[in-house]
């Protein structure tokens, strides 16, 4: 039994209602900030200066998988973590957590977001100062293509859950956000060289998973992600597990694949994957892409969806922008089928379909059939291809090991469940 043991920590969240249309847009609007890469001091430009300087390794505990790709490190630990993680709940098209800041701590809801690095405040809820904060005058600034802030650097005590508390943790304080609503911030837990820029003394910010590894309180530095599909908004059901695998919740090993060395893909939680409709319709083949919990859909590449959308038969609606299936369509609707580092996971009929129940939440027409995949906005082979998101994530238990710059996926028991 390891000594590492974490909490649940229960909570209830704000839930706003978001259309099908601005969720698409928002998706694309983020695809886009990746494609068109960061800021001239930012992780692209990061990356190219140690990629010139021979440093493919880590820097301290936080490099990040947004390294070189070689994903030469080991396998994670797969023990049980005793009483799981912290609590995160499905807002029908995002996650968040309740995070505590401060000592005594205020209580934020915070968008889990493996897109990002930054963990900042102040969106909604303002900031509260207490006895363990302390500000650094430096400027902070970070654009999420759908949604920016600015404000300042403090550091503070972080609570993610009882026996999961970050001391000295760079958090920014907004003066400015938009595209927040509903939500105090952001618990950035993507490779920190995405901080790389943000604030103004342009160096880069240990993430909270870095600084409880760095703190030794988790055994190791990679954070566990698991989902189950919902039919309920606000409903609780999904667990974030710092420090290790928590096998009681996977139905299989876990395959870990190494970062890919493709940028713009490289930069995240990149890999590469293969995706077929079916046994012989081929939609991407090795391309390069993310795993992101702050992206909704499963987006596609232009050709790869086309490709799908005809395979299918599905139309696209115009009042939601979503592909529609007939019930007929939906009965002879084949699997996909992502192979990913050598390991084909199942995507179920039931798992490309929106939950049929939360229909009108996202502007849609009570028992329509809406698939969840959709046009990333840009062609195949520009080294941002997919991007796997939480319609994806809630089928499978997710690793982001930034130790080993690797990710890992695990089936889980709702991987082939009718939810839908």
């Amino acid at each position: 039994m390891s000594n590492f043991a974490s909490r649940s920590v229960p909570f209830v969240t704000r839930i706003a209602g978001h259309h099908a249309k601005d969720i698409i847009a928002r998706d694309r609007a983020r695809a886009q900030k990746i494609m068109r890469g960061i800021n001239p001091h930012g992780p692209v430009a990061f990356y190219e200066r140690r990629r010139r300087q021979g440093h493919h390794g880590h820097h301290g505990h936080g490099s990040g998988g947004s390294g070189s790709g070689d994903g030469s490190g080991g396998s994670a630990p797969t023990a049980p973590t005793p009483g799981g993680g912290v609590d995160v709940t499905d807002a029908g098209v995002t996650y968040t957590a309740a995070v505590g800041v401060g000592s005594p701590a205020t209580q934020y809801t915070l968008l889990i977001d493996t897109g990002s690095s930054n963990t900042w405040v102040g969106a909604d809820k303002p900031y509260r100062p207490t006895s363990t904060s302390k500000s650094t005058g430096q400027r902070v600034s970070v654009s999420y293509g759908s949604g920016s802030f600015s404000g300042t650097e403090y550091i503070d005590t972080v609570t993610l859950a009882q026996s999961l508390v970050v001391k000295d943790q760079s958090i920014g304080v907004a003066s400015t956000a938009q595209g927040f609503q509903g939500v105090d911030g952001i618990l950035g837990i993507g490779p920190v060289d995405l901080t790389q820029g943000t604030v103004s003394n342009n160096q880069p910010v240990p993430t909270v998973t870095d600084n409880l590894f760095a703190q030794g309180t988790i055994e190791n530095d990679l954070i566990g992600i698991f989902y189950q599909p919902t039919t309920q908004e606000g409903a609780l059901n999904g667990e974030l597990d710092f420090g290790n695998v928590d096998t009681g919740k996977t139905t299989s090993d876990v395959t870990f694949t190494p970062i890919t060395s493709t940028q713009p893909a490289s930069l995240y939680w990149g890999i590469d994957q293969q995706v077929t409709y079916g046994e012989d319709t081929t939609l991407l083949s090795g391309n390069a892409g993310i795993v992101d919990t702050g992206t909704t859909l499963l987006l596609l590449a232009t050709d790869a969806f086309q490709a799908y959308q005809k395979a299918t038969g599905a139309k696209l609606d115009n009042s939601t922008g979503l592909l529609t299936l007939t019930e007929q369509q939906f009965e002879n609707l084949q699997s996909l089928f992502f192979t990913i580092g050598g390991t084909t996971f199942e995507f179920t009929a039931n798992a490309q379909i929106w939950p049929r129940a939360l229909n009108t939440v996202i502007g849609g027409e009570e028992g329509k059939i809406y698939l969840v995949a959709a046009d990333l906005g840009s062609q195949s082979g520009q080294g941002l291809d997919f991007i796997n998101g939480f319609v994806f994530l809630q089928r499978f238990y997710s690793v982001y090991d930034t130790g080993n710059s690797q990710v890992g996926l695990a089936t889980t028991q709702f991987t082939t469940a009718e939810t839908n």
